[in-house]
């Protein structure tokens, strides 16, 4: 038995502590979980759905701009941050499940102008859930994606990183 005790549930955390421990759910954009505290936490947000549902309405209600601000926020896949190991922890781990460190050198090529062209076409990068998902299914939507007009591929962005704070907050609290 450990002598540790419990970890504080999130409704419990006063809010320094609670963004000290999901400010970085959302890549590099710890508003969101200040916001998500400031709206007030009870019991239900103490599980990872509950949390995330909160936090994903913070962000889905947003304007414009501060989603787009998120979006950005987040490396291209496969690309010149995840190559020179510059990624966070959690963004490291997801590329890797994802296996593509292991893209041959023509996925490279793909990837690298898949990402431009979503860039010039978007102004913002790719971002896929891609928990689950491997490389060829990652090309394959970022192809489809690519057809989206602006404002409906911001919200199928804002999706998906509602969809990767999932993941993560079920690692954290899982």
């Amino acid at each position: 038995m450990s002598d540790k005790p419990p970890s504080p549930k999130p409704s419990e955390l006063d809010q320094a502590h609670f963004v000290e421990q999901f400010g970085e759910i959302y890549e590099h954009s710890p508003w969101v979980a200040e916001l998500a505290w400031q709206q007030g936490l009870g019991p239900e947000q103490d599980t990872p759905e509950g949390l995330a549902e909160v936090m994903g309405r913070v962000l889905s209600d947003a304007s414009a701009e501060r989603q787009l601000e998120v979006i950005r926020a987040h490396p291209d896949l496969a690309g010149k941050a995840a190559v020179a190991g510059e990624l966070t922890d959690d963004s490291t781990r997801e590329q890797l499940g994802a296996g593509l460190d292991q893209c041959t050198p023509e996925e490279m090529a793909r990837f690298e102008r898949l990402n431009a062209d979503y860039k010039a076409k978007f102004g913002f990068p790719f971002v896929m859930a891609i928990k689950g998902s491997d490389r060829h299914a990652i090309l394959a939507a970022f192809e489809t994606r690519l057809e989206n007009d602006p404002a409906k591929e911001r919200r199928a962005a804002v999706e998906q990183i509602n969809r990767i704070a999932r993941f993560r907050l079920d690692a954290l609290l899982g």
